[in-house]
């Protein structure tokens, strides 16, 4: 098969790639453990991901949860009378901080599910008591402004790099009704703009460097386009919505939908970045230690970069819960790059953690993402990065059973193969010959040098 790289057109300018630390990171209880796993997550020999989803909890009232799993219970800075109180979500804290110190991140965003349990209607974090029923009355919308801002300042002045804020996560969804499992807040479109307006007036009021991010749209479909219509159409909005950034839910089957929405998005979009912010295999289908999960995941990163066209990929959980991790009773969360104790004392690398390792490692921040004019068929998916020595770098996703054999139409020396399969993981052996195998049901990195 012969890949087009002379003639390859630059998509993007990447900006790297990250995980979120929602509801794991507490989980992390002392700080060995904590130096260990930041190390998998953003050290250079680990992951060296740059980006830090922070999630700032909405708190909840002792005797008022209806959140069942301890992980997704996420405690406050703030109580209800305004106080805060800096010494909470420790291990949170901590987990943030040692992947800090890797000195690998270069983008922090703060994000929140739901606003403070005390802005809502039911005082509760986790959504209204109906179905696709905001639980943010419009009247506190300065107030969860105030609040959100008021905590990403405060670790400004401690020396944590923050950048966005991002106060709405997954408007569409229903986030609430009879069953609720974790934190969350539904927003009809035009509520989408007017909490980002509030948003905008309080940065703007405190002359804030801080940055909005979002609205991290649940999937590319439902209203994803209007809330960026409605966004833009606002001056002060943009002043300060410098990422759009969206969920890559729900199209994992649909590549021309992919390729549809990154047209419109190069035609229409005007921020300074546009950003997958959250992913992962939804229903979770596969076991943590197969390689089909991986195999997926790997395909959905790099259709993500190339076909829809973001400057970063960022995957959802960095940890699932080890005792979750495979169910029959369809609440499967096998969705993390780590499978853990809820106390970390135990834990392992999940295949996911390669599908991204593939990437984070070896496309950095600044590479170039390619049109090679290759489509994925036949369970084989071809993606083309430069970086800034001029280097190509490809990542094969072959989910078949059968070889592949590649022949890139430049000149290089030698090619460094780093393959993971169900037996070995990230294997790298340096062959001189212009055809490349690619083993069957494996990810494989080709730096050609």
């Amino acid at each position: 098969m012969k890949i087009n790289l002379s003639n390859a057109k630059k998509i993007k300018t990447l900006k790297g790639f990250g995980g979120s630390s929602c509801w794991w990171s507490t989980g992390v209880k002392n700080e060995k453990d904590a130096e260990d796993v930041a190390k998998l997550l953003y050290g250079d020999d680990g992951l060296k991901m740059n980006i830090y989803r922070y999630n700032v909890g909405g708190g909840f009232e002792e005797g008022n949860v209806r959140v069942d799993n301890p992980w997704r219970v996420v405690e406050s800075f703030m109580d209800e009378d305004g106080t805060y109180h800096w010494d909470r979500d420790k291990n949170a804290v901590r987990m943030m901080k040692k992947s800090l110190d890797t000195g690998n991140v270069d983008t922090l965003i703060f994000f929140a599910n739901s606003p403070h349990f005390s802005h809502t209607v039911t005082r509760q974090a986790s959504g209204g008591f109906q179905e696709h029923f905001s639980n943010l009355p419009r009247e506190n919308y300065d107030a969860f402004a105030k609040y959100l801002i008021d905590i990403a300042e405060h670790f400004i002045d401690e020396g944590y790099p923050v950048k966005y804020i991002s106060p709405i996560n997954e408007p569409q969804w229903k986030w609430g009704g009879d069953y609720v499992w974790q934190e969350g807040c539904h927003y009809e479109p035009e509520e989408v703009r007017d909490c980002f307006l509030a948003f905008a007036k309080e940065l703007e009021r405190r002359n804030s460097s801080l940055l909005l991010y979002g609205p991290e749209s649940g999937n590319i479909k439902d209203f994803t386009k209007e809330y960026y219509s409605l966004l833009s159409s606002n001056e002060l909005i943009m002043k300060y919505l410098d990422t759009f950034a969206y969920h890559s839910y729900g199209s994992d089957d649909n590549l021309e939908e992919k390729a549809d929405f990154g047209k419109w998005a190069k035609e229409n979009i005007k921020t300074n970045r546009f950003d997958m912010s959250e992913w992962c295999e939804l229903p979770c289908k596969h076991d943590t230690k197969s390689i089909d999960s991986a195999l997926i995941m790997a395909r959905i990163i790099g259709e993500d970069l190339i076909y829809t066209g973001v400057d970063s990929w960022t995957a959802w959980v960095c940890a699932n819960q080890l005792d979750n991790a495979i169910k029959d009773d369809g609440k499967c969360y096998s969705d993390g790059l780590l499978t853990a104790k809820d106390d970390f004392s135990e834990y392992y690398i999940s295949m996911r953690y390669y599908a991204v390792a593939h990437f984070s490692r070896f496309v950095l921040s600044g590479s170039e993402s390619l049109d090679i004019g290759f489509n994925t068929a036949r369970g084989f998916s071809l993606f083309a990065f430069k970086n800034n020595e001029g280097r190509y770098t490809l990542v094969a996703v072959n989910n078949s059973k059968a070889k592949r054999v590649i022949e890139p139409d430049v000149d290089f020396d030698t090619a460094e193969i780093i393959t993971t399969t169900q037996a070995e993981q990230l294997k790298s052996e340096t062959v001189k010959s212009k055809k490349i195998t690619i083993e069957p049901k494996s990810i494989s990195t080709v730096i050609l040098k």
